[in-house]
């Protein structure tokens, strides 16, 4: 199914495509399947955050079935050890009786693996994540093994204020290409969940495309062309989110405690890159950056005290970064 010769066009052709044929399951959320889909793309790890039942673990699965990907699903719980993910090293005998260790890969070895309920394992096992979603690779009693491409990490996690949870530590956070949130249903919505969940029939999917061009098309997303100023954008929007940067608006000043790290700006670059190839076009523009400052950037921030205290949330620092940005456009 795979096509050698993949072209700029059939990147946005199939990219679609694999939007329609999850949305035959998904009802409603396009900007969610969108936004999962460009991580995707972009070959990062995406966390998405919801309260139960609103359908992120049927996405990442259908998914995997859509691109005909290996897909794996880890639960994580309070007693989940780290070699329950990665794997470990057993004693296998061979057939003259010899004994060796030989390596039982764990349930990260597939190509796209739900973290299901992330927050709810302890921080050591959550670390177990970090080697995986950043190098592509995973290291069990100083052997590395590769996992194989396309991988994509995709992780969900209940909201913090529900209990047994743990929060995630800032390192694995950063590691996400974007955090998602899960929107409730519309009234609409719900009564097509109903109807496609409670009758006789059901959605039958068909694999639309494969691994190999999943992984051609991250290579032309990173091969689409952005311009100085662009990129220039790109870094004084991070830089705005820290409260030390002379740009930062008021809020940024009062509110955040750290901004966004580099690879915040590999997010919006990256993510900046796909949007436009998704909407037909082959150069990044400032817009394309402003329309993945949310999800690139909102768990990136680490408010202080007192926006906990007011109920601030990173969004609204990130809107006003966003309409800081806006007015200085001139120099851009």
């Amino acid at each position: 199914m795979s096509n050698p010769t993949l072209s700029i066009d059939d990147f946005r052709t199939t990219a679609l495509a694999i939007e329609a044929a999850v949305g035959r399951v998904i009802v409603g959320q396009q900007a969610l399947v969108r936004h999962t889909l460009i991580t995707l793309l972009a070959g990062g790890n995406a966390l998405l955050e919801g309260v139960p039942g609103l359908g992120k673990t049927a996405l990442v699965r259908t998914l995997a079935e859509v691109i005909a990907c290996h897909f794996s699903r880890i639960q994580f719980t309070p007693d989940l050890m780290p070699a329950d993910i990665v794997g470990t090293n057993i004693i296998a005998e061979d057939e003259s009786g010899r004994r060796h260790f030989r390596f039982e890969p764990g349930p990260i070895f597939a190509n796209l693996v739900l973290a299901d309920e992330i927050n709810r394992a302890t921080p050591k096992t959550q670390s177990a994540m970090l080697e995986a979603m950043q190098e592509k690779s995973v290291t069990v009693a100083r052997h590395t093994h590769r996992l194989a491409a396309p991988f994509f990490v995709l992780a969900t996690q209940n909201p913090l204020e529900m209990d047994g949870t743990y929060p995630l530590p800032e390192a694995q956070l950063d590691r996400f290409f974007f955090k998602l949130e899960v929107p409730y249903p519309s009234v609409e919505d719900l009564v097509a969940i109903a109807d496609r969940t409670t009758g006789v029939d059901v959605a039958r999917l068909e694999p639309v495309t494969d691994g190999a061009t999943i992984v051609q098309m991250q290579h032309i997303a990173r091969a689409v062309p952005i311009a100085q100023h662009v990129t220039l954008a790109a870094a004084r929007l991070v830089r705005a989110t820290n409260p030390a940067d002379a740009g930062a608006p008021d809020e940024v000043r009062q509110f955040v405690r750290y901004g966004a790290s580099p690879r915040g700006m590999q997010a919006l670059i990256l993510a900046g890159k796909i949007i436009a190839l998704l909407e037909g076009r082959y150069n990044v523009a400032i817009d394309d950056l402003q329309a993945a400052a949310g999800p690139a950037l909102r768990h990136r921030l680490i408010l202080n005290f007192e926006a906990q205290a007011e109920g601030v949330t990173p969004d609204e620092v990130i809107t006003a970064v966003l309409e800081r940005s806006k007015e200085e456009a001139g120099p851009y």
